[in-house]
């Protein structure tokens, strides 16, 4: 069964990755004294089968690598945003911890050495979502306990390239990419921003050609990635004090929705570039979770902390694409749900 999902999950990632990238933006908001926000586009050319899914604690889960796949049990609950119940793609667990996978081309996992545990990019963000309270703790387990990353690959040709940003309720930061078969880890406060290639170091030293920055050059608009991400990073350093967290959620949403890309037919002849198909934003200080689809006005959000997370909980969904008609506080409405995937031993 196993050897069958591998082969699915290539296909898949495969037909996708041979014309398109996930060209998406992540913009972190920590400012002392106010709650920590982190908000987020994902960009995509078709149907991602997009649902929320809550996870309790005390799941045995496998990471879903070849071989040696990493083995672990939840220790904290989350809830996510899962493309065809598989990948989480973003999500926040329930000490403020949050996780968001975005695409990088230059990314290179290495040989497998299957000496170390193995671990899908499938399962990334989910497995510190399930392991960890704070960037640093992450960070030092990473380093004391080396995995590698198994890309979704049949015939050992690669297809779905990613690195990731984790951000926590203290406004911690931090970006870990794997370039040339080695992880380089960005940990900093002051890494707020994360679009997709080239390389983040590459995106910071660009950074420092405008104005603000170091350098004279006025702000970019176009859609490229590095554009913005100095953008982004301009408007997110110069927000201002917010009145409330309602206005902090909408002063946020306005960067999200500047790096948004629209509907457009341009898209045919910029094969790289796609149209934001959803945005969420988390409040990693209230643990309120807000997702909007662009193909409907409305926004919601669920209080995570108001959801059974204990061991031995059920798994919860929301189908959240298919309730157009949703909006405001959904915690209520999600289902038990049973996954279908190796993710769950």
């Amino acid at each position: 069964m196993r050897r069958n999902l591998f082969v699915l999950i290539a296909l898949l990632s495969g037909l996708i990755a041979s014309t398109h990238a996930i060209s998406c933006t992540r913009v972190l908001y920590a400012e002392q004294g106010q709650p920590t926000m982190v908000g987020r586009t994902m960009d995509w050319y078709s149907d991602l089968d997009t649902s929320l899914i809550v996870f309790p604690a005390g799941l045995a889960r496998d990471g879903m690598g070849s071989v040696n796949s990493l083995q672990w049990t939840s220790k904290y609950g989350s809830i996510v945003t899962s493309s065809y119940d598989l990948i989480t793609t973003d999500g926040m667990n329930e000490q403020g911890l949050a996780a968001h996978m975005l695409w990088l081309d230059a990314t290179d996992y290495g040989k497998r050495n299957a000496d170390l545990p193995g671990l899908s990019v499938a399962m990334w963000a989910q497995f510190y979502l399930d392991s960890f309270k704070s960037v640093s703790e992450a960070l030092q387990y990473t380093q004391e306990h080396p995995f590698q990353m198994e890309p979704f690959s049949d015939d050992n040709q690669e297809n779905m390239v990613i690195h990731l940003a984790i951000d926590d309720a203290s406004g911690d930061s931090a970006i870990l990419e794997y370039i040339d078969g080695k992880l380089h880890v960005y940990h900093d406060r002051a890494y707020k921003v994360l679009t997709n290639d080239p390389t983040y170091d590459q995106q910071l030293e660009n950074l420092k050609q405008y104005a603000g920055f170091g350098g004279d050059k006025p702000l970019p608009g176009t859609t490229d990635p590095k554009d913005r991400f100095v953008r982004s990073t301009y408007y997110v350093n110069h927000l201002p004090a917010p009145t409330s967290t309602r206005a902090q959620v909408a002063a946020l949403l306005s960067i999200v929705y500047n790096a948004s890309e629209p509907y457009s037919d341009i898209y045919s002849s910029l094969p790289d570039y796609d149209p934001t198909v959803w945005r969420v934003l988390a409040d990693l200080s209230h643990l309120k979770y807000y997702f909007n689809d662009v193909n409907s006005f409305n926004t919601t959000y669920t209080q995570l902390d108001k959801l059974d997370l204990k061991p031995g909980a059920p798994i919860l969904k929301l189908d959240i694409l298919q309730h157009a008609e949703l909006a405001g506080d959904v915690t209520g409405q999600f289902v038990p749900f049973t996954m279908k995937n190796k993710s769950l031993r």
